[in-house]
C-alpha cells in the first residue's frame, strides 16, 4: 500500500490566509479566485491552494462563478439568519453552564476570569490596530472560552459548522454593522455575570449579544440594498 502524502498544516494556513482576506474585504463578493495567482501570492503549490478553496467552497465562503472557477460567495441573509439563531441557543447554553460550574467552585470562577480578561484586553488590542482579522481570532477565542468551561464537551464540535459561516459574516459585522468597541462591551457584559455565577442573566446577556448582531446586520444589508435601488433609479 502506498504511504499518502499530504500537507495539512499548508492547507489550513492558505484556508485562513484565504478567509483572513476574505473577512476583511480585501477579497469582496463577487472576486474570481484564480489557484495559480493565489499560489504565486502566497508561494505555494497550487495543491494546498486547491485543497484550502474546497474548504471553503463547502463552508459557503465561495461558490462556482459560472465556468469561470470559483469566486466569493454573496452574503446569504436568510442563511446567516438560521446560523445566528442556533448559535445563540449553543452560546447561551454555554454561558449559563460556565456561570453555575463558576457558582460551584471559586477555581473555575478565577480561571474564567483570568483568561476571559486576556481575551478581552486582546479584543481591545486588536481594535486599536484596527486589525479585524484578529478581532474576529479574539471573538472566536472568548466563546470558545465559555464552551470549554461550561461543563458540556459537546457545546465547541456542535458549534464549529456554525463557526466556519460566521466567521465571515462577523467580518461584515465589523465593517458595517457595529461597532467593534461595542462588540466588546458586549463580551465583557456576558463574562461579568459568568464569574459572578449568575447563571439566567448570562445566558440572556449571550442570547441578547448573538441576536443584536444578526439583527444589526440584516438592517444593515437592508439599507444598503435600498441604497443601490435609489441609485439605480436616479440613474
Amino acid at each position: 500500500m502506498s504511504v499518502i502524502r499530504t500537507s495539512p498544516g499548508l492547507t489550513d494556513q492558505v484556508y485562513q490566509a484565504l478567509l483572513d482576506e476574505i473577512c476583511r474585504g480585501a477579497l469582496p463578493a463577487g472576486a474570481h479566485l484564480v489557484q495559480e495567482q493565489i499560489a504565486r501570492r502566497l508561494g505555494v503549490s497550487r495543491q494546498p491552494v486547491q485543497q484550502a478553496m474546497a474548504l471553503l467552497k463547502a463552508d459557503g465562503m465561495v461558490e462556482e462563478g459560472g465556468g469561470r472557477g470559483l469566486r466569493v460567495a454573496p452574503l446569504d441573509l436568510e442563511r446567516m439568519r438560521a446560523h445566528y439563531e442556533i448559535r445563540a441557543s449553543l452560546d447561551g447554553l454555554a454561558a449559563r453552564g460556565a456561570a453555575r460550574r463558576a457558582a460551584a467552585r471559586a477555581d473555575v470562577a478565577r480561571a474564567i476570569e483570568g483568561r476571559g480578561r486576556a481575551i478581552l484586553d486582546a479584543g481591545a488590542a486588536a481594535v486599536g490596530a484596527g486589525d479585524t482579522a484578529e478581532q474576529i481570532r479574539q471573538d472566536e477565542a472568548f466563546h470558545a472560552l465559555l464552551y470549554e468551561m461550561s461543563g458540556n464537551p459537546l457545546l465547541a464540535k456542535t458549534a464549529e459548522p456554525h463557526w466556519r459561516f460566521l466567521r465571515r459574516v462577523m467580518g461584515e459585522v465589523l465593517r458595517c454593522a457595529e461597532t467593534p468597541e461595542d462588540i466588546w462591551t458586549q463580551h465583557a457584559g456576558i463574562l461579568a455575570p459568568v464569574v459572578a455565577g449568575d447563571a439566567a442573566e448570562a445566558e440572556a446577556r449571550a442570547v441578547g449579544h448573538i441576536e443584536n448582531a444578526a439583527e444589526k446586520l440584516v438592517a444593515a444589508f437592508r439599507l444598503a440594498q435600498a441604497e443601490d435601488d435609489d441609485g439605480a433609479r436616479a440613474s
